[in-house]
């Protein structure tokens, strides 16, 4: 038996509140000021509606997510995206991109992968049992 790769999505928020940690795994996530934001962003330099991270499928059955700059109506924000050192309108995600939202608000994200692991059925193991008497006390060897 082999189970699929297992991934875990992670965003770290930097702001005027301090490190928060998201871990990823809903279709959409809306970022910013408002307090009806799923990732709420605290600074007075962000819009109310900064970014949108989307979850998109891969072809090998995993996702991943792409942020684009403001709501999913088309209002992009005041400051824009700064992801990786350039200012972009959406990127796909990859593993520790840097976003910076604005002065002193950043997001760091993750991508946590391990490798399928195969699995084999309890009675195809050779176990051998040891009763206490067979492992002999350390003491009595040394000499």
């Amino acid at each position: 038996m082999t189970s699929a790769p297992h991934q875990s999505h992670l965003l770290i928020i930097e702001d005027d509140k301090g490190r928060c940690e998201y871990t990823l795994d809903q279709p959409i996530y809306s970022i910013g000021r408002d307090p009806r934001c799923d990732i709420r962003l605290v600074s007075q330099f962000v819009s109310r509606r900064h970014a949108t991270l989307i979850q998109q499928p891969n072809e090998d059955g995993s996702y991943s997510y792409r942020i684009v700059d403001g709501d999913l109506k088309g209002q992009v924000s005041a400051n824009g995206l700064l992801i990786n050192g350039r200012k972009l309108q959406a990127h796909n995600l990859q593993h520790e991109d840097r976003v910076i939202f604005g002065p002193r608000v950043q997001a760091i994200y993750h991508l946590l992968q391990r490798d399928a692991i195969t699995t084999v059925p309890p009675d195809e193991y050779d176990i051998t049992l040891i009763s206490p008497n067979m492992a002999g006390d350390p003491e009595d060897s040394a000499g």
